[in-house]
């Protein structure tokens, strides 16, 4: 800082000026808005006492701890590998468990529930091997595990160590020393009562006594006065709430109502950090400064770091009037700002102030044969006495570059071509060179008649001059000469080449071959995706890629300085990044709303990264023991191994991961501070881990080891059962060939007697089959036996009905020659009765069935309307007699047998061409 002031500034910085801050909000820490108090432990975790708990910051990620009870956390104070508290009727110390958790003690139970009732514990400090609690009412000095209570007469508003002995502040009673366990009277001023004493300090050989109410007083040699500096009726007016001395004696002042103040060892303002400059509330509540000088601090809603330390100042605008700055540039000890609104000062105070007409946007700034020139939207005009003078109306003055060998010459770029400017004594001549009227954005002079010029969108081209630089002779267009890509073109002169920076990479102008090619040693050095962004008159090239800003030397390719991204993330102008020249070290970097100030002699990133350390590992989602690993065994399918990690000593890092020996190692960049391994096969692991920046710095590398352990078929226990199982399997192979012979053995004897027992069967179905055969030969014969007996029968009562009828018509010819009417009758009766006879049917029937079985019945059965004379009339048809056999046996004409076929027919439900022969023949 002092550096800066002395290089830059004979006025004072605190009116804007500022150095990098960063703030935290209540999305990005997630817990109360309010910050109470603030402490670093040694191992570089940030202690916060919040509203709604312990937050803790290790760099990377916020985590909070609520108390047991929920209550609000006044206090803080880290101690070795203790992190002390004070809440509302408790305090006690948070300390990391073996899991690598923070757990919770409480040292105030012992003094419940009246010792501390209704007291907050609002600070904490060390005094020698103590630890002192403080509330408004009382002083608890915790020592060697016993507590002990003092009662200052009046309320207890602050508490300090100097030199080993304990100064207590009071509201009303002004400031004691503890000794020997007892209370002493040091000071007891009038000037004192009510003033709210903030804190005590030593300087030299006189105190300083920091108060809210009535700024700082000085005593020495029993005498107190007001202290005569220039932070004093500031704190004043704006409510000293909380004060830091830095090791180099500079002073840290913060506010309730207007942020914080920091100056120099004598009381000079040196910075002002409050909400004009960005900071994102003015009420701190609570602030700290580690060894580093990182002062952090605790607002009413927020919190916010800045680094004291750093060489780099910001001018920032939050009010949104300076808007965009495309350059900035110091002229006759004025600083001009050139932005998308138009063009400011800074006047003596440092305040912003606008220069009437200069509405629109500003390119280009330069001082130019003792002149400052303005490219303006509108044109180019000179700036004399804080005022405008347009020169050329050529709108959009974009770049300025100085003829070669000439002296007072100068072509500008504009959105409508190349323009000359020259010196003359009456002053300044204007002329547009014609030829083209293309947007020239970036302009590079190779001799002093050849210019190369990018076309603000697409387009490199060659502009040949004549020697009076009063016209162009030739504009050759590169494109197609080599060129990868014609878009988004710049041109510088770096050395003696023509570099080219295209969409594709780095490449330069080849005159033997007069094309474009490949430039390998600066896509190498500065990376294919940077570009230039420094202006001509800086010797050390400003080079901008994804994550920084280079300065290097060429074309030794030195690395001189870095700036991290972390300064100008999302303020830089994409596209139209610049970095100007302010003297000889000190240079700015514009912003929106605003620029940046910095050295590039001194790299304040230089810092070592601290090696990671494990902050918790859990298998399977549970946590393990941290001061017992060595090598992690893990079972065969484990589901998941997670490895957290922490770097809290390290700034704006992230981590990287390899598995491997360190000669094989392939480095990946982890998302964020955990990592979980699954599916890992069996066998033996090194993981390493290491602390990486996007300035390209890399720490020492931590390991694990990791043994994932075989499946139990792999294991020794395993191959034993592998051997016992082989061994059993032998013995049982053996066992069942021995007993399979014997079983095929039995098992053939067994199928002999079977085919035995088959051949005895299949000789006895034979047998039965011929003699069923034999059976069905003779019942067939039988059939036909009875058959032919059956006809016999038929026929045999067919001739015998025959002769009776014969007869009777014979008598009945001859009735006359019967004397007795009577025995005529009688004797036709006989006649008739033998025809008839039923006994013959009966016979007839039984031969009937046993040749046609269950005929009748089945016939019945399916046609029930049959009568005795239908049936025996079927039976006749079923044996194939003719109608003049069948009328005898039925003693009726062959008429009536035709009558009672017909009758058959309809009671059978034929149709008219169905023969009632085929049907009875066929019906079974």
């Amino acid at each position: 800082m002092a550096l800066l002031s002395c290089l830059f500034f004979q006025n004072r910085l605190e009116a804007q000026y500022a150095p990098y801050f960063q703030n935290y909000d209540l999305s990005q820490y997630n817990a109360g808005n309010q910050n109470w108090g603030i402490s670093k432990a040694d191992d570089g975790r940030l202690y916060v006492a919040n509203t709604k708990g312990l937050l803790e910051f290790d760099g990377f990620k916020w985590t909070l701890n609520p108390l047991p009870n929920k209550t609000t956390i006044r206090s803080v104070h880290a101690v070795d590998e203790r992190i002390y508290i004070g809440s509302y009727e408790e305090f006690g110390f948070w300390e990391r468990n073996k899991l690598g958790q923070l757990s919770y003690t409480s040292l105030s139970e012992s003094l419940k529930p009246k010792g501390i009732l209704n007291q907050e514990f609002w600070q904490i400090i060390t005094m020698e091997d103590a630890i002192i609690f403080r509330s408004f009412l009382n002083i608890y000095v915790y020592k060697n595990g016993e507590i002990k209570k003092f009662e200052p007469p009046s309320t207890v508003l602050s508490c300090s160590v100097i030199e080993g002995v304990l100064y207590i502040s009071t509201l009303t009673n002004g400031i004691f020393t503890l000794k020997d366990d007892q209370l002493i009277s040091f000071i007891d001023h009038k000037d004192l009562v009510d003033a709210k004493i903030i804190t005590i300090t030593k300087k030299n050989d006189q105190f300083l006594i920091s108060t809210s109410l009535r700024g700082i007083f000085k005593y020495k040699n029993g005498v107190l006065s007001p202290f005569k500096a220039e932070i004093n009726p500031i704190i004043k007016e704006q409510q000293l709430n909380e004060f830091s001395e830095m090791g180099n004696g500079n002073m840290i002042f913060g506010t309730i109502k207007n942020g914080v103040y920091v100056t120099d060892p004598d009381g000079k303002l040196l910075f002002h950090i409050h909400k004009e400059n960005g900071l994102i509330n003015n009420t701190v509540l609570s602030q700290f400064i580690d060894d580093d000088d990182q002062l952090w601090l605790g607002l009413d809603n927020g919190l916010a770091s800045a680094d004291l330390r750093s060489p780099y100042l910001f001018y920032n605008d939050v009010s949104g009037n300076l808007g965009a700055v495309y350059d900035v540039i110091k002229y006759k000890n004025t600083v001009y700002i050139g932005s998308n609104t138009g063009l400011y000062y800074l006047d003596k105070d440092n305040a912003l102030q606008f220069i009437d007409g200069s509405q629109g946007q500003v390119w280009d700034l330069n001082e130019i044969e003792g002149d400052l020139f303005c490219g303006h939207n509108n044109g180019t005009y000179l700036v004399k006495d804080k005022q405008l003078q347009l020169i050329s109306p050529h709108t959009g003055g974009w770049v300025m570059k100085k003829v070669l060998g000439t002296s007072k010459t100068y072509i500008q770029g504009t959105y409508a071509g190349l323009v000359k400017f020259k010196k003359e004594p009456a002053g300044w001549t204007v002329k547009h060179l014609g030829q083209t009227t293309m947007p020239i954005r970036f302009l590079v002079l190779e001799d002093a008649y050849t210019a190369w010029a990018a076309h603000a969108y697409k387009g490199l081209y060659k502009v040949k001059f004549n020697n009076s630089y009063d016209t162009i002779l030739e504009v050759r267009n590169y494109e197609k000469k080599g060129l990868w890509s014609p878009y988004n073109v710049r041109v510088n002169a770096i050395k003696n080449d023509i570099c080219i920076k295209t969409n594709e990479g780095w490449q330069k102008y080849e005159p033997l071959l007069d094309s474009i090619v490949p430039y390998p040693l600066l896509n190498e050095n500065f990376g294919k995706n940077s570009y230039v962004i420094s202006e001509d008159d800086i010797t050390t090239l400003a080079v901008k890629n994804i994550n920084k800003i280079n300065f290097k030397t060429f074309p030794n390719n030195g690395l001189k300085s870095s700036l991290s991204n972390k300064y100008f993330k999302k303020r830089l102008i994409l596209g139209y990044e610049n970095i100007s020249k302010l003297n000889d070290s000190l240079f700015a970097l514009s912003l929106n709303n605003g620029f940046m100030l910095f050295d590039t002699t001194l790299n304040p990133d230089s810092a070592p990264l601290q090696e990671p350390y494990f902050e918790s590992i859990l298998i399977n989602k549970q946590r393990i023991a941290l001061d017992t690993i060595k090598t992690l065994e893990l079972p065969n399918k484990f589901q998941a191994l997670t490895v957290a990690l922490t770097s809290p000593k390290s700034k704006d890092y992230f981590f990287e991961y390899a598995m491997g020996s360190l000669d094989t190692l392939h480095w990946y960049k982890m998302e964020n501070d955990k990592l979980e391994f699954s599916n890992i096969s069996y066998g033996d692991y090194e993981f390493r881990f290491r602390t990486a920046n996007h300035l390209g710095k890399k720490s020492a590398s931590r390991s694990l080891m990791v043994k994932v352990l075989p499946p139990w078929y792999r294991s020794a226990p395993g191959y034993l059962l592998f051997i016992a199982l082989f061994v059993s399997t032998l013995t049982l192979f053996y066992y069942l060939h021995h007993r399979k012979i014997k079983k095929e053995q039995m098992l053939l004897h067994l199928k002999f007697e079977e085919e035995q027992k088959i051949v005895l069967k299949e000789k006895a179905i034979e047998n039965e089959r011929r003699i069923v055969e034999l059976k069905n030969e003779s019942l067939q014969n039988e059939v036909k036996l009875k058959s032919k007996q059956l006809a016999n029968t038929a026929m045999a009562l067919v001739k015998k009905n025959e002769t009776l009828l014969e007869l009777k018509r014979e008598i009945l010819l001859h009735r006359n020659s019967f004397e007795n009417h009577f025995s005529y009758k009688n004797l036709i009766k006989k006649i008739d009765t033998s025809i008839s006879h039923k006994d013959e049917w009966k016979v007839f029937e039984y031969n009937f069935n046993q040749v046609h079985e269950e005929f009748f019945k089945d016939l019945k059965s399916k046609h029930p309307k049959l009568n005795a004379k239908d049936l025996r009339i079927s039976a006749y048809i079923k044996m194939n007699l003719s109608t003049k056999e069948i009328a005898p046996l039925l003693n009726i004409s062959l008429r009536g047998v035709e009558t009672q076929r017909y009758r058959l027919r309809a009671k059978l439900e034929l149709d008219s061409d169905q023969s009632l022969t085929d049907y009875l023949l066929n019906f079974k």
